[in-house]
């Protein structure tokens, strides 16, 4: 779910994109974070906890917490609260620490 109409914002979305999350396909606007666009098809649950894998879902929506971090055209641990979508990224929740590619 989107807000359509603010009586402040103005909403200046232009075409939809899309990018893969786990597999499946998310609809996406060029200025949308990564978590907006996840929150607004439906996905609430971000990730696990490393230690006690307990579900991790929206928490700050700046940048400053790891409730967030997912692997992002295989770069692990990305804050996808601040990132801005992409047409063709893949993006994948993680488990754990992440794993760092070489």
């Amino acid at each position: 779910m989107r807000i359509e109409e603010h009586p402040v914002l103005d909403f200046e979305r232009g075409e939809k994109i899309t990018f893969t999350y786990n597999g499946q396909e998310i609809e996406a606007y060029p200025n949308e974070t990564i978590v907006a666009a996840l929150h607004a098809a439906g996905i609430r649950q971000l990730g696990e906890s490393p230690e006690l894998h307990r579900p991790r879902g929206l928490f700050c929506a700046i940048g400053n917490c790891s409730s967030c971090f997912m692997t992002v055209d295989g770069e692990p641990n990305m804050r996808v609260c601040v990132i801005k979508c992409k047409q063709g990224m893949v993006v994948e929740s993680q488990k754990g620490k992440g794993v760092i590619r070489v």
